[in-house]
């Protein structure tokens, strides 16, 4: 099953959401109409910045989980890589 990690932003430079999903698409929706409350929601972290796909889900977890440890500078790094504007 694919995966996906996702960092979503408030704006740019803003302030930060790392996540997993097997379902993007869905999942940014659900992240920007609140459908659950939590950190995107209190932030307003809606705005997908940087996605990562995976071949399997375990795969993806662990990134996130690495990701999630990154200092901030290195996921700024990972956005601008791929998302310059």
């Amino acid at each position: 099953m694919t995966a996906f990690v996702y960092i979503l932003a408030s704006s740019r430079n803003g302030t930060l959401y790392t996540g997993v999903t097997t379902d993007l698409a869905r999942r940014v929706y659900e992240h920007k109409v609140e459908a659950v409350p939590g950190f995107t929601g209190r932030y307003n972290c809606k705005q997908l910045v940087w996605y990562e796909l995976h071949n399997e889900i375990a795969h993806a977890i662990q990134r996130e989980k690495n990701i999630k440890r990154y200092y901030r500078s290195s996921k700024l790094n990972l956005i601008n890589e791929m998302n310059p504007e």
